[in-house]
């Protein structure tokens, strides 16, 4: 009788790990069409972040509305208007390396969008990662691993929208 108590309380448990670990996470499965990490709702670029912050401050800072610029079909927010001017003048140094797709889980092939709080900024590149344990192995072994997952973009990409 304990042995089937404590099945259920390990069952009950998983279940909430389960749906907390979802809900911490970006609606995965609406955004896995588009060439860029964004809120699906809004059309707003890695959720809303401010995607100079990472290199300026070392952490993802939200952007506002009053700070937006639209850049490849999508908004993009900021936290001041001094990083609005530096994306503007140079874009490229700042999107996140492949659109903000996870690169472990594109090396499996699959376009995984990366969570905005778990990043790595790696030569000068922004990475995003769907789970600590994908940044963890990115961080074991950078270009190894950034040179797979860029090896495996361009046939990923294809099956996103363009």
């Amino acid at each position: 009788m304990q042995a089937e108590g404590n099945k259920a309380v390990r069952a009950a448990l998983a279940a909430f790990a389960a749906f907390f670990l979802a809900a911490a996470q970006p609606a995965a499965g609406s955004v896995t069409n588009e060439l860029v990490v964004a809120d699906p709702r809004a059309g707003v670029a890695l959720y809303g972040f401010d995607p100079v912050s990472y290199f300026l401050d070392g952490e993802p800072r939200g952007g506002s509305e009053q700070h937006e610029l639209r850049f490849g079909g999508f908004f993009w927010r900021f936290a001041s208007e001094a990083n609005r001017a530096a994306f503007q003048e140079r874009p490229d140094a700042y999107v996140p390396a492949f659109g903000g797709y996870d690169p472990i889980a594109l090396t499996r092939g699959a376009p995984v969008p990366g969570h905005p709080a778990i990043f790595v900024v790696h030569e000068g590149h922004l990475f995003l990662f769907q789970r600590p344990e994908h940044r963890d192995a990115f961080v074991a072994a950078p270009i190894a691993m950034s040179e797979a997952a860029r090896a495996a973009w361009p046939l990923v990409r294809r099956t996103l929208v363009h």
